[in-house]
């Protein structure tokens, strides 16, 4: 699919159950796969990013069942099952893959090399690999390491103490499982307040591993402590489900309802900062599913106001700020966005080719350092041809800005969003044909 052109629709109705959360789907292969038992996982995100996880997994000589699209079976091998890979181990695009597999690979005795599509070729990867050989992990690539192919030789790791200098998951993911394999405790302080699915998981998969608000110390596991697997239905991703919380904000006739979204606190800043900007948002039937909270997200069209995401929000929202500043672009008044810098280290770099879409859509934006600054106005969007850079987060933000613009918007390779939401243009066209 070259191209899609779309034109605003009169109303947006639907109950939509957004996929299986991208980073929980990640973490439930990758860890059950050196648990001790077999573990069921419901409701799996079947996105290109999480079958890379599935497809290096199985390299490892791991056997995972799929019975159904978004149903696995993860037959664990044990913390030390794990077997050298015939060959070279493809991430595709996903960062996540890359990174969390470096730490898991980097305590394993034998030879293996991790590489990615070009957009992956080109992210940095120093912020793992850095901590990793302070932990004794003999890590190679180009550039000294930051960037992929990572030729990793795996050995016996040290613990120790690390202070994370930026709030990353991955970076945080990735050292707490090479210390899995460590000869000593590993205590994490500094920018800790990423999210937090992967201490949930090790926790509930029976791992010593205490958490405050400004330390992790994870104890590596004995014979009698190794991961247990865990069975797990995935809750809604929130990263999926904000593209259709702002297009029902922004659209002046819609109501969306996301059911059983993850709510768990390290991803919920999207919902913070819409209801800050003014959003008729409402979240019901709070529970708990497994280790993560969820529940049920209603919005309605609102009248938005400008609003600043900046600081300790962050990242609590890092992906969903694309479609945050479709929003912003829809409101009244000024919206800054700083703090940000790690948009540029992803797919695209985002401040550059988010600012340049609604730019180019008659919105007035300033692109920063570390964010942007977006003057709004409702009703300002004007459709325009506009590319996804084969970027997830542009095609759906470019989709939801699409819902309110004047005349033809037409979004050049929109299948990028197949990468974390598959379903996702048959979803669109649900909810307007429900109208």
């Amino acid at each position: 699919m070259k191209g899609i052109t779309l034109t605003a629709p009169k109303r947006l109705r639907g109950v939509i159950e957004v996929p299986g959360d991208k980073s929980i789907s990640h973490r439930s292969v990758l860890f059950n796969a050196i648990a001790t038992g077999s573990a069921h996982i419901t409701h799996f995100l079947p996105g290109a990013d999480c079958l890379s996880t599935v497809a290096c997994i199985r390299a490892l000589g791991v056997t995972v069942e799929q019975p159904a699209e978004r149903e696995l079976i993860v037959h664990g091998v044990g913390l030390g099952g794990l077997r050298e890979p015939a060959d070279v181990l493809d991430c595709g695009n996903s960062g996540t893959t890359l990174r969390l597999l470096a730490g898991l690979l980097a305590g394993h005795p034998f030879f293996s090399v991790l590489t990615g599509d070009a957009s992956l070729r080109s992210r940095p990867q120093r912020r793992i690999v850095v901590p990793l050989r302070a932990m004794g992990a003999q890590i190679d690539g180009r550039d000294d390491g930051d960037r992929a192919p990572l030729a990793i030789r795996g050995n016996r790791l040290r613990g120790g103490h690390y202070e994370l200098s930026i709030a990353s998951a991955q970076v945080k993911s990735a050292l707490l499982l090479a210390a899995l394999n460590a000869e000593q405790p590993l205590t994490l302080t500094g920018r800790i307040d990423s999210r937090d699915h992967t201490e949930r998981m090790l926790a509930a998969m029976g791992l010593e591993i205490t958490v405050t608000a400004d330390q992790i110390t994870l104890q590596p596991p004995s014979e009698a402590t190794a991961p247990t697997a865990l069975s797990l239905r995935v809750p809604g991703d929130p990263s999926s489900a904000a593209f259709w919380w702002v297009a029902a904000a922004i659209h002046p006739d819609a109501e969306l309802v996301t059911p059983g979204v993850c709510l768990n606190p390290t991803r919920i800043g999207a919902i913070e900062v819409l209801q800050a900007m003014g959003a008729d948002l409402t979240v019901m039937n709070e529970r708990l599913e497994g280790s993560e909270p969820v529940g049920d997200v209603v919005v309605r069209s609102s009248t938005l106001r400008g609003t600043t995401i900046a600081g300790t929000l962050i990242p609590r929202l890092i992906d969903e700020i694309p479609v945050l500043a479709v929003a912003a672009a829809c409101a009244s008044g000024e919206t800054v966005i700083r703090d940000a810098q790690e948009l540029r280290a992803k797919e695209t770099d985002r401040i550059a080719t988010v600012a340049a879409g609604l730019s180019a859509m008659g919105a007035v934006v300033e692109p920063t350092a570390d964010g942007m600054v977006i003057v709004g106005q409702p009703g300002q969007l004007q459709g325009t041809t506009l590319n996804s850079f084969h970027d997830h987060r542009l095609a759906m933000a470019w989709a939801i800005a699409a819902m309110v613009a004047r005349g033809e918007t037409t979004i050049l390779e929109p299948a990028a969003a197949a990468v974390s939401y598959p379903e996702f243009w048959q979803t669109l066209a649900m909810v307007q044909e429900a109208a």
